[in-house]
């Protein structure tokens, strides 16, 4: 198995792909494509890595995108390992359109990740399910904000999350005392 890497320029740094036959399995705020690799199941971590320019059209799909073509990375192929309910939600993530957020309890209310005993509304579980999302920007889990619409928990940094927010239109509001939407400047906007 080989896995095929590029990385592109971003206003916010390198942004990495790894793409197999079946899509892509890691991307992310690295120009290291051994930082994604370990993220990866075994077969894929003893892949051999090869340089490739546009990996089955997906960094032209990440230029579009980043050149304010929001919807460009919604039919990209993803593969990436996970159990059934990991599966679930970034299935759910990717369905959260450009320029929308939801709540981690919204993620899980859509992915059905509830546990009445330890997790009523699937909130840890869609928490856990974007801290372990190997595919940053395509399955997007910088959408998924806390209940009180605060930046919180990416692994390539809330300044990241901010920044994809601000690109798509999607920073969080507060009202203002007049009842006006407003930044939330306590999230560093």
């Amino acid at each position: 198995m080989d896995l095929h890497t590029t990385t592109l320029s971003t206003p916010v740094g390198p942004f990495t792909l790894l793409v197999d036959d079946d899509g892509v399995c890691a991307a992310g705020f690295t120009s290291h494509a051994e930082t994604l690799r370990r993220r990866l199941d075994p077969p894929r971590q003893a892949a051999r890595i090869r340089a490739d320019g546009d990996p089955g059209g997906v960094a032209a799909a990440m230029r579009a995108y980043l050149a304010g073509e929001l919807e460009a990375l919604r039919e990209v192929a993803v593969t990436q390992p996970g159990d059934p309910p990991r599966q679930e939600a970034w299935r759910a993530l990717r369905s959260v359109p450009a320029g929308q957020t939801i709540t981690y309890r919204q993620l899980g209310e859509r992915a059905v990740l509830a546990d009445a005993a330890t997790d009523p509304f699937g909130a840890q579980a869609a928490g856990a399910a974007c801290a372990r999302n190997n595919v940053a920007v395509i399955v997007p889990c910088h959408r998924v904000l806390r209940s009180d619409g605060r930046l919180s928990g990416y692994l390539w940094g809330v300044p990241r999350k901010r920044w994809l927010l601000g690109h798509e239109s999607a920073l969080p509001t507060l009202l203002g005392p007049e009842g006006d939407p407003v930044p939330d400047h306590r999230a560093g906007l």
